[in-house]
């Protein structure tokens, strides 16, 4: 216990899945936390089952003002900020042929330009508070490539991307601020679990089983990448920057696994 002492975070997209057990790992260990999401109503109930530890913010994660906004309640509330999960994201099913440019473009600004604006705008915070942690939710599918959530990949591997950058000139600048990557196979969450309703409507479920056919691809439980995240967010990592850290059971190097 207590792994986050006196440390604050902001944990996007935190009403559900991964974010959900992110802030909730966060708050057993001593952390102060600003959930926030789209998802009001399960946001509420879950910083109202957090405690004084925590409170939700509804939040759009392609807004500046809503980032400026999420991190003011932060400090007001909180007076620091130590962490940041750029976690909130979208999948849309799609290939290189049949993804939209407008389905590309809503995967990208929540993903991509989401993650940005999160890096971007609490860096000041972090500086006063003399230390940070930016970890941002990427996926296996930046590294190995899923044909059938093509805009997907693309949003991951701009994250991946975004994190050596954001790394690199952290530490260069000589600031106190480490940022990494997170990488998940398959995880039990509702966003992974209605994947199979949306690729049938799409047509596209026969390629999914086509390319999953060597090996397992059993799939993991949120906790499994909380723990990971809560790792990269205490000091026991104080010595990882720029990583790309992957929870994926070995899928990401078994050939023909796609999750």
């Amino acid at each position: 216990m207590g792994r986050l002492e006196g440390k604050t975070a902001i944990v996007t997209g935190a009403a559900k899945g991964l974010g959900e057990a992110t802030a909730r790992l966060f708050v057993r260990e001593g952390a102060r936390v600003v959930l926030t999401d789209i998802d009001s109503a399960n946001g509420q109930k879950i910083a109202g089952e957090l405690g004084e530890s925590a409170i939700f913010v509804k939040h759009d994660v392609r807004s500046a003002e809503g980032w400026q906004e999420v991190i003011k309640t932060a400090i007001d509330n909180f007076g620091r900020l130590n962490i940041l999960v750029n976690n909130a994201g979208v999948v849309e099913v799609g290939t290189i042929e049949s993804q939209t440019i407008e389905q590309y473009d809503f995967v990208m600004d929540v993903s991509s330009k989401g993650t940005f604006l999160g890096c971007q705008l609490a860096m000041p915070e972090m500086k006063k508070s003399g230390s940070g942690s930016i970890i941002n939710m990427a996926s296996v599918a930046s590294i190995q490539g899923e044909p059938y959530v093509i805009a997907y990949c693309a949003a991951k591997g701009a994250v991946e991307s975004l994190t050596r950058g954001v790394a690199v000139h952290c530490a260069k600048a000589g600031y106190n601020i480490r940022c990494n990557s997170v990488h998940p196979s398959a995880i039990v969450t509702p966003m992974v679990q209605s994947m199979g309703a949306k690729m049938e409507e799409s047509g596209q479920q026969r390629l999914a089983k086509d390319n999953s056919a060597a090996g397992t691809n059993r799939r993991g439980e949120p906790d499994d990448i909380a723990n990971t995240v809560l790792f990269l967010a205490s000091d026991e990592s104080k010595f990882i920057n720029g990583a790309q850290i992957r929870v994926d059971n070995a899928v990401s190097i078994i050939p023909g696994i796609v999750t």
